[in-house]
């Protein structure tokens, strides 16, 4: 953009004097450096957001797995009483029939 100004003057003895000034401005010439700064703010960024996915994303596939291992734990666990009630059934059964006599 350019912009002119002028500006006259007159003397004390009456003589005019006209001052021209052409004001020009241009887009600094730094602007490249600066766009490849943030586009490495950019790209360190995105590669930051990667790391830390694939580092969240080991955790969280241990907690599953932790998870699934106890409940697998507590399931054999529930199955382990269910055999012991069944052979405290047979031998209550068992007793009894041999004070009926049976």
């Amino acid at each position: 953009m350019t912009e002119e100004r002028h500006t006259e003057v007159e003397t004390p003895d009456g003589k005019v004097h006209t001052h021209t000034t052409i004001i020009r401005e241009e887009p600094a010439s730094n602007s490249g450096v600066s766009i490849w700064f943030i586009l490495f703010v950019i790209l360190l960024s995105v590669a930051g957001g990667i790391w830390a996915f694939t580092q969240l994303g080991g955790a969280e596939a241990a907690k599953d797995n932790a998870i699934a291992e106890a409940a697998d734990s507590v399931g054999n666990a529930a199955d382990q009483v269910g055999e012991a009630a069944g052979e405290v059934g047979a031998a209550a059964q068992k007793a009894a029939d041999k004070v009926t006599g049976k």
